[in-house]
């Protein structure tokens, strides 16, 4: 009995699925073409937001951004729900994106065993971006789903790995979307036989497998797959009553309690190190600028003129809370104290905590002259919990949570 010879994947009769074909790809990757195109956008708003060009790069975790950082604008305060729209559409439509990613990495597979791996100097370039292509897809949606679970299972920081990798994956995702619409349009104007560009593309089966399923069918169960993870993520984003579908959106599990200090944290103050002592009677504020310096305590800060503004927090991961009633001073009203009322300027924020990014943080003009941006010492009425700030902590319309520092200590206002 002649031994049985094992087919390599280099050998195009390996492939049988009957389902592979121009059209099921084109269908795949014009859904990704405006889904990436989205989280890009999104993305760059998202890195806009953080201010990175501030107070000598305070804010800024990737310092060496150069020619990249081209279109930053400074971030508004209105509308202030702009964050979280923003960097909910980012996170829920990158999380509904992946059965379409992985269905559309699946329908080309063969591709990337064809053998001889460059036939020309352009060909071996469109497999160059090619690998960049797919290798960027992986690195920027492993990383991005990690992070918004807050698992840092991957080497240095989120932030400068996710920059810069957005930046090479969209490099060669525009070179692969300008070598290959030609095609695309042509397969997705096609009516009659799948195959019938097959030599072309190199997709369909040379030696078909029985199907088991319509490739109709197959694209079902990728928009099926694509609803369930909108359904179960959007609702972090949405808030009021849609938040309890959200089963698997970031820190969708984890109970915040109840009463007025019972809404979403990203991390605890023991985790960051702030210890109830420090946060004690002994805690003072220090504001400075204008060559003026003051010192106050919590019980002076409560005795200044409070006003009270209904502003969400959103953070990165995707998550945002409701709208939170939250009373205290306006920071043009600190500035004030230092003699800079008139048109405040930026101010750079200092927080007790130990451990963790952005435990200094600088603010725009424009966002401590709202007068919604507070540095905030209630919420719903109630004292700021210490996982929550206590003693106090900024509010910003529109800012990332993250810009929302808690536990403050000193305010520096104009230059640093």
């Amino acid at each position: 009995m002649a031994a049985h010879r094992l087919t390599p994947p280099t050998s195009p009769s390996f492939w049988r699925s009957p389902l592979r074909g121009p059209r099921l790809t084109a269908l795949l990757g014009a859904v990704l073409l405006a889904g990436i195109t989205l989280l890009f956008v999104t993305g760059l708003l998202s890195y806009a937001a953080y201010n990175p060009d501030l107070a000598g790069g305070v804010n800024d975790k990737t310092p060496s951004k150069g020619l990249l950082g081209f279109y930053l604008f400074d971030w508004p305060t209105g509308p202030y729900w702009l964050y979280r729209v923003t960097q909910g559409l980012h996170v829920t439509v990158g999380v509904a994106l992946v059965p379409v990613l992985l269905a559309k990495l699946w329908s080309v597979v063969p591709k990337l065993f064809t053998l001889p791996p460059a036939r020309s100097l352009g060909h071996a370039l469109e497999r160059l971006s090619l690998l960049l292509l797919v290798g960027g897809a992986l690195f920027e949606f492993v990383t991005g789903l990690l992070n918004i679970q807050l698992e840092y299972v991957f080497p240095g920081s989120f932030y400068p790995l996710h920059f810069y990798g957005a930046w090479v994956f969209i490099g060669a995702f525009a070179a692969h979307v300008a070598l290959r619409m030609p095609r695309t349009v042509r397969a997705l104007r096609e009516r009659t036989d799948p195959t019938a560009d097959a030599d072309d593309t190199g997709l369909v089966a040379v030696r078909p497998a029985p199907p088991t399923v319509t490739r109709r069918g197959a694209l079902g169960l990728v928009g099926a797959g694509s609803l369930v993870l909108l359904v179960t993520t959007a609702g972090q984003s949405i808030g009021g009553r849609w938040r309890r579908t959200a089963l698997l959106a970031p820190h969708g599990g984890r109970d915040p309690g109840s009463g007025p200090n019972g809404f979403q944290i990203n991390k605890s103050a023991a985790v960051l190190g702030v210890r109830a002592q420090d946060t004690g009677e002994d805690w003072r504020l220090t504001v400075e600028g204008g060559g003026r310096r003051a010192v106050l305590g919590r019980a002076e800060l409560l005795a200044l003129p409070q006003h009270t503004a209904a502003l969400p927090i959103a953070c990165v991961e995707g998550w945002s809370t409701d709208d939170q009633r939250w009373s205290g001073v306006p920071l043009r009203d600190l500035a004030a104290l230092v003699g800079l009322g008139d048109r405040p300027p930026g101010v750079l924020v200092e927080s007790l905590q130990l451990h963790g990014a952005f435990r200094r943080a600088a603010l725009r003009d424009n966002q401590v002259r709202d007068p919604r941006s507070l540095l905030a010492l209630r919420v719903g009425g109630a004292e700021l919990s210490l996982d929550h700030g206590y003693p106090a902590r900024i509010i910003v319309p529109g800012a990332p949570g993250v810009l929302n520092t808690k536990w403050v200590s000193r305010l520096t206002f104009g230059e640093w």
